[in-house]
């Protein structure tokens, strides 16, 4: 790449800049939302996928195996 007589070149690069991120929440506040907030845990519920899945691959038996498990878990927490 060439310059006109009057133009200076661009000057290097020397560094990265210092980037200081500063946020305003805890690291535990943002935990506790990934993992379902405060108070009782969240209903799981059942999956379209899983069972469309699981209805290809294993005849439908595995889809009673899921139901029952998914009802469990959610019997064992109180819903």
């Amino acid at each position: 790449m060439t310059t006109a007589p009057d133009q200076q070149p661009p000057a290097p690069v020397v560094g990265q800049p210092t980037i200081i991120i500063n946020n305003s929440s805890s690291a535990t506040a943002s935990a506790s939302a990934v993992a379902g907030g405060f108070g009782r845990p969240r209903r799981k519920r059942q999956s379209f996928q899983v069972h469309l899945w699981l209805f290809l691959f294993t005849a439908g038996v595995g889809n009673v195996f899921y139901a029952l498990h998914v009802n469990r878990w959610n019997r064992h927490r109180g819903w």
